[in-house]
């Protein structure tokens, strides 16, 4: 298929709260069309609620956005900044006999829809007015507001998710586009917006699928050409109901500061309601753009469960160049109070190694502290289900002196010769190499699981080994006793 060159697409967040999860998904999937077409990916700041709305949250939202990659082609667009444009384009509404003044007060309203006694459809009083009376009206300053008029019939729309949909025009009622003090709503102020940007595809979330008929109406009022629309469905928590706090992480920054890789977010985010159309569950942002289609998303509301992120998270870390995550992993070891910049700066080469042995088994960024800190710190406990299954023989501290005498001579500190030491010792005392690795591996680490032993050995080096074997040594002596054997 030959690409849209002119393609252009916007994310439009409102600032009064966190990137959420269902609002990074939209995020993506408007780059993922727009880089896919070679077009333009924009982002709009919809910041009309200046209670709701602040600076920390739009910086939040930046910094999430390029976070996760999403980097917009043209400055962004903050719509607090256009009220006079959108209400131009409500008086010009009524210029064209598509909008009109409305007088009534809120008590007027509210004493209408108490006498419908039903669900209520502004009668159009206001728009009965004669020219004279609404004139007079504007004489004596009473407020009003300006009312879309809603024709009669139906309005129909290609969805590139949803197919056609259509919407008896009966449905809606004659809908406010600017408030009496003078403040436009929403329906206009995206209108406008998208019109002005050259926005030719909306991909957005399904709750916003109301939304649109009215909008189309604006659209054909001002004679515009209209947007491609794609609705895509809402992310739902295992337990099938609308994603919430009760379901967990629920932002980006959480899943930042959370100990997930990026490309593991975009990775799992876009497969939340969009499949390339084969098996592969692992794709790079460049396979991502080159497959995306808007046919390829899903009708169907997507479930999120996080253990498949956390299982995307750990294909990425094994993947993950060592010197790209050496700058991430010694940040995270620094705000735990394993390392210091003086550590970083004179020993990047152990942090590459640790690094190295370790990525393979962790699942997130954050285990490298969690699970790793022993390589910075000796044990300060040894795990009390591990000690009583490895340290139950009498002659472990005897067996620990015959190993720290056959290692502090080695001139090769290297894992094949230490695997020599130590099933040599092991099968010197007619024991199996286990009964001697798994306890060295409690002594050095302080549990029972770590990295390969002889590897772990090796990268902590003669001293540290030495050290800690020593160390539980005296443990041992001094809590369980001990004899040579």
């Amino acid at each position: 298929m030959k690409p849209i060159h002119s393609v252009r697409l916007r994310f439009a967040p409102s600032p009064t709260g966190f990137l959420h999860v269902g609002g990074a998904r939209t995020a993506l999937f408007n780059y993922l069309y727009a880089r896919h077409n070679k077009g333009k990916f924009l982002l709009r700041i919809e910041d009309t609620d200046l209670s709701r709305s602040n600076k920390e949250m739009i910086d939040v939202i930046f910094r999430s956005l390029k976070w996760l990659g999403l980097l917009w082609d043209e400055e962004p667009l903050y719509q607090s900044e256009r009220t006079e444009r959108y209400r131009s384009a409500c008086h010009e509404l009524i210029q064209r006999k598509a909008a009109y003044r409305c007088f009534c007060s809120s008590e007027e309203l509210a004493q209408k829809r108490e006498i419908a006694q039903k669900e209520y459809r502004y009668d159009r009083t206001c728009f009965k007015l004669s020219e004279a009376e609404i004139e007079k009206k504007r004489a004596l300053g009473i407020p009003f507001a300006v009312r879309f008029y809603v024709p009669p019939g139906e309005t129909t729309f290609r969805d590139a998710v949803r197919g056609t949909v259509t919407v008896q025009n009966q449905e809606m009622d004659d809908f406010i586009i600017l408030r009496s003090d003078n403040s436009p709503v929403y329906q206009i102020a995206v209108v406008v917006d998208d019109h002005d940007m050259q926005i030719t595809h909306i991909i957005r979330g399904d709750d916003h699928l109301s939304n649109t008929p009215k909008q189309i109406l604006i659209y054909r009022a001002m004679d515009w050409d209209l947007p491609q629309f794609a609705h895509v469905p809402m992310i739902l928590g295992l337990d099938k109901k609308r994603l919430s706090k009760r379901h967990g992480a629920t932002s980006v920054e959480e899943y930042r500061k959370g100990g997930f890789l990026p490309q593991a977010v975009v990775n799992f985010l876009a497969l939340l309601g969009w499949s390339p159309g084969d098996n592969r569950e692992i794709l790079s942002m460049d396979e991502m753009v080159e497959t995306f289609s808007l046919e390829r998303i899903s009708k169907n509301p997507a479930v999120l469960d996080e253990s498949k992120l956390v299982w995307m998270n750990a294909q990425y870390l094994a993947q993950t160049d060592d010197n790209t995550l050496l700058e991430s992993v010694s940040v995270l070891l620094k705000e735990n109070g394993l390392i210091d910049d003086h550590f970083v700066t004179k020993n990047r080469d152990y942090l590459l190694r640790y690094i190295r042995l370790m990525k393979s088994k962790m699942k997130r960024i954050s285990d490298f502290a969690v699970l790793g800190g022993y390589f910075f710190e000796d044990p300060s406990s040894y795990e009390e289900k591990s000690v009583k299954k490895y340290w139950n023989e009498v002659c472990v501290a005897s067996h620990f002196d015959l190993l720290v005498q056959r290692l502090e001579p080695l001139d090769s500190w290297n894992a094949v010769k230490l695997e020599e030491a130590v099933r040599g010792l092991a099968e010197e005392k007619g024991i199996s190499a286990g009964k001697l690795i798994h306890p060295v591996r409690l002594a050095l680490t302080g549990y029972g699981v770590s990295p390969g032993l002889f590897e772990l050995m090796e990268v902590l080096g003669k001293e540290n080994v030495v050290r800690r074997l020593q160390k539980a040594i005296h443990y041992l002596k001094r809590n369980r006793g001990g004899k040579k054997c």
